[in-house]
């Protein structure tokens, strides 16, 4: 009997990483000196996350797709992507300014790497004090100038900057610009793929004394050029409910923050879900038995098991994540 699945964190270690993951999420990384981001769940070719409690622990997520099939995914997401498990799942601890990036959408990232693109969202679990985001251009602009601006190293003088805190959404859609600044900790939901054109590194030398690569021609044709009204994605919690948040073609997230005990029913969603905890600690409650749950985890539901409860110590705040059933 499938039953909710933890999995093994995977640590990665950066140049621009911190000490959050460890301080404020409750995850040791030794020995890494430090660690800029962990992999939750990952079905990456390479970095496949596997199994850490219960009778199925230590199993990769591949295998338990190949076994379990649409009783783990669901019907519907087994039949779109088959034994490819569709999103990844991040913490990302930005000590210093990542480098400006886009990523690709489908039909590029396909044509050129055989790939998915990336669309993701961030949810900020902490910031600092004047933390900032860089999300889309400030207005309209086109290719010419942009290139302009990018071989006078004046970038940043054309792109959004977003003042970041606790609980600020932002949408990236492939195609669109974006970086995380330095002080910031964010879970990231991501479509499956490792795929990033790095376009401005701030001129930054690595380890070795050598500036990173920049890859300037693959993202031109990735960019999208078009601007919104607004980058920052609005949304209202309503306690003990799920709260919508970002719901696209790629992956549904709700926010549930929650101090009281909540049957959930999964009858009409025909996909696995995942819970992430971002704030206190709960218990998920199954006919198999239960689960305890902290912030700083990461929890697959699989798809056939559509009765649960769940309940917090005092209180929790989560994200839950599933698939939308295409109609």
């Amino acid at each position: 009997m499938l039953y909710p699945l933890k999995f093994k964190t995977i640590y990665k270690d950066k140049i621009w990483g911190g000490d959050k993951i460890k301080t404020i999420l409750g995850k040791d990384f030794s020995p890494l000196p430090n660690c800029g981001e962990t992999w939750e769940i990952s079905g990456v070719a390479g970095e496949i996350s596997i199994v850490e409690n219960g009778d199925l622990a230590g199993n990769g997520l591949d295998e338990l797709i190949e076994i379990y099939m649409s009783d783990l995914v669901g019907e519907s997401v087994y039949e779109r992507f088959g034994d490819e498990f569709p999103l990844l799942i991040k913490f990302i601890d930005a000590r210093e300014d990542l480098s400006i990036q886009v990523h690709p959408n489908d039909e590029l990232a396909k044509e050129r790497h055989n790939a998915y693109g990336k669309t993701e969202m961030w949810y900020i679990i902490q910031a600092d004090e004047g933390a900032r985001v860089i999300s889309g251009f400030k207005g309209q602009i086109d290719k010419i100038s942009y290139l302009d601006y990018l071989s006078r190293n004046n970038l940043e003088k054309i792109l959004n900057e977003e003042q970041a805190k606790a609980g600020d959404v932002f949408f990236i859609r492939s195609g669109r610009v974006h970086a995380t600044g330095k002080g910031i900790l964010l879970a990231e939901i991501q479509q499956t793929s490792d795929i990033t054109y790095r376009i401005y590194d701030y001129n930054r030398k690595d380890s070795n004394g050598n500036l990173r690569d920049l890859h300037t021609d693959l993202a031109l044709d990735a960019i999208d050029f078009n601007t919104e009204k607004s980058y920052r994605t609005d949304y209202q919690i309503v306690k003990n409910t799920p709260s919508k948040i970002v719901h696209c073609n790629y992956f549904n997230t709700n926010i549930i923050e929650f101090d009281k005990k909540i049957e959930k029913d999964y009858i009409l969603i025909d996909s696995f879900v995942i819970y992430i905890c971002i704030e206190g600690s709960f218990s998920i409650e199954h006919e198999g038995g239960k689960e305890f749950v902290k912030k700083g985890d990461t929890v697959l539901i699989p798809a056939a098991l559509k009765e649960l409860s769940i309940v917090p110590d005092l209180k929790a705040k989560i994200l839950e994540v599933y698939i939308q059933t295409e109609e």
